[in-house]
């Protein structure tokens, strides 16, 4: 069964998150209200309400690096992770981890970023070369 997601997360400046998700990532505005956007996240929806965001920590081992948790991402194929990748570095998007391979030579091996939105909520961007790869163990 392949579906698409939707992830509803709080925002705390509707205009500067409209900037960030449309202007830097790329992503194509949906519908909106005065409190709320919807954005085309690469495929799937996601929703930003006026709020408060999730408080966060890095907790997450992941290989060397500490990761934010709770966090949301998206998996693309390889060349758009580069193109996305080449994107946020010429945005100066400051990288919680700059864009770099992980599990090198590995089942699973990957490409991954760590970011935040303007309003601390933390993106993870995962770049394969192969799918095929993305549950292997």
């Amino acid at each position: 069964m392949k579906s698409l997601f939707h992830l509803a997360y709080h925002v705390t400046d509707l205009k500067v998150a409209r900037y960030f998700y449309g202007e830097i990532l790329g992503c194509r505005e949906g519908r909106s209200a005065e409190s709320w956007v919807d954005f085309d996240f690469f495929g799937h929806q996601i929703s930003l309400h006026v709020g408060v965001p999730v408080k966060t920590a890095r907790t997450g081992l992941v290989g060397d690096h500490k990761v934010p948790m709770p966090h949301m991402g998206v998996i693309l194929e390889h060349s758009d992770w580069e193109k996305l990748a080449e994107r946020l570095k010429r945005a100066n998007v400051d990288f919680i981890i700059p864009p770099q391979v992980r599990f090198e030579g590995e089942p699973g091996e990957q490409w991954t970023m760590f970011f935040t939105d303007p309003c601390g909520n933390p993106i993870e961007v995962k770049g394969f070369k192969n799918m095929d790869g993305l549950f292997a163990s």
